[in-house]
C-alpha cells in the first residue's frame, strides 16, 4: 500500500508544484519541465506496481449495470479530451475540461472497483482533480466561457476520436485480464 500512496502523493505533488511554489517552478524555467514530467512518470509508474501489488478490504465489485455507466462516464472523459484537444467550442465553455474529464474517468473507476486499493488510487486521483480544480479558479478567477459558435462537424470528430480511444483502451484492459465491455 506504501508504494501506492507515495506514486498518488508524488502525482499530487508534480501537478501542484507550480501552484504551491510559482516563483520556484518560473525559475526553473523551460528546464523544470523534464524533471517534473520525470516525477510523472515515476508517479505513474509507482501507482502501477503499488495498485497491482496491494491488497485489501473489498467491498462490491462491477455488475452489467456499473460497467455501462462505467463505459459510459469513461467515454465521456474521453471525449472531453479530445474536445479540449481539438479546441471545440463545448470544451470552452467549460471552465476544466480535461479535469472534468479526469474526475469523471475516477468516479467511473470507483463505481465498477469497490476495494480499499482502488479507494486509495482512484479517490486519491479524483480528489487531487476536485482540488487542482479549485486552486486554478482562485489563482485565475477571471474566465470567461467562450462565445465562439459550435461547429458540430469538429464537436463529431472529437467524439469519434474518442470512440476510437475508448475501444483500444478497452482492448488493452482486455489484454491485461480486466473485462470493461461484459461479463
Amino acid at each position: 500500500m506504501l508504494i501506492l500512496i507515495l506514486g498518488v502523493a508524488l502525482w499530487w505533488l508534480a501537478h501542484l508544484f507550480k501552484r504551491i511554489a510559482p516563483e520556484r517552478r518560473a525559475a526553473l524555467g523551460a528546464k523544470g519541465r523534464g524533471p517534473v514530467a520525470l516525477a510523472l512518470l515515476v508517479s505513474v509508474v509507482l501507482m502501477i506496481i503499488g495498485y497491482r501489488m496491494t491488497d485489501g478490504p473489498y467491498w462490491w465489485g462491477a455488475t452489467p449495470a456499473l460497467k455501462g455507466i462505467n463505459n459510459l462516464l469513461v467515454l465521456a472523459a474521453f471525449w472531453l479530451f479530445a474536445a479540449d484537444g481539438m479546441k471545440t467550442a463545448l470544451a470552452r465553455r467549460l471552465r476544466h475540461p480535461q479535469l472534468t474529464g479526469f474526475s469523471l474517468w475516477a468516479v467511473a473507476h470507483l463505481l465498477v472497483n469497490g476495494d480499499l486499493p482502488s479507494f486509495v488510487l482512484f479517490g486519491g486521483l479524483l480528489i487531487w482533480a476536485l482540488l487542482e480544480m479549485v486552486v486554478i479558479n482562485r489563482a485565475e478567477p477571471n474566465w470567461q466561457p467562450s462565445t465562439k459558435p459550435i461547429l458540430w462537424r469538429k464537436e463529431g470528430m472529437a467524439l469519434v476520436g474518442a470512440v476510437v480511444v475508448m475501444l483500444v483502451v478497452g482492448l488493452i484492459h482486455r489484454w491485461l485480464g480486466y473485462n470493461p465491455f461484459g461479463g
